[in-house]
């Protein structure tokens, strides 16, 4: 699963011809209604239970983010060590999203899914596992954020009814110590905080 133009690891699928393609090579263009052929799958959602499924979590947040820890709402987590849950395709991983709590809130950490299943709706269902656990133990709110960059997540958890409340300027630079390119190029600076009342 390499990206179509360089050869690293792809991170996402293309809306408009389904070509797979790093965050480098992501284009943010505007395209007409025509829809993209949508596939429906038959996955399962299952607790991250096993040292397998934890394994292929720390890969997902390898192949994504290139690191194994998130700062996240001014704290940071270890992706593999939260509880959280898995989608599986027959018997193979391919979405997974870790979760913690805070306060009257849960916050979704982390939500990775192949880029070839992207478009299927696993990280629909795995938002929506994660709401349901969250209200079943009495929380107000579901809370992620995404980098200034990232416009694909921030149309998707709006599209799920998350609202931007909240912009950290410069965190995610001061993290890194340097402005790094992001997709199609766009400087990564800030955290973009997003929530979902439950």
């Amino acid at each position: 699963m390499k990206c179509r133009c360089c050869r690293k690891d792809a991170v996402y699928k293309c809306g408009a011809c389904g070509q797979l393609l790093c965050a480098e090579h992501v284009r943010l263009r505007t395209v007409c209604p025509r829809p993209a052929k949508k596939t429906q799958l038959k996955y399962d959602i299952e607790d991250i239970s096993s040292d397998q499924e934890r394994a292929a979590v720390r890969r997902f947040v390898k192949r994504f983010w290139g690191e194994q820890e998130q700062l996240t709402f001014d704290r940071k987590f270890t992706v593999a060590l939260l509880p959280g849950y898995v989608a599986k395709l027959k018997g193979k991983v391919v979405g997974f999203i870790s979760a913690a709590d805070m306060d009257d809130a849960a916050i979704v950490v982390a939500l990775g899914v192949l880029p070839q299943y992207q478009g299927s709706g696993i990280g629909k269902g795995l938002i929506k596992k994660v709401e349901e656990d969250a209200a079943g133990r009495g929380k107000k709110r579901l809370l992620v954020s995404t980098s200034n960059d990232d416009l694909p997540a921030l149309a998707f958890y709006q599209s799920l009814g998350f609202q931007l409340y909240e912009v950290k300027p410069n965190v995610i630079a001061e993290k890194h110590g340097k402005t790094l390119p992001g997709i199609g190029n766009l400087p990564i600076r800030d955290e973009l905080r997003l929530q979902k009342k439950l």
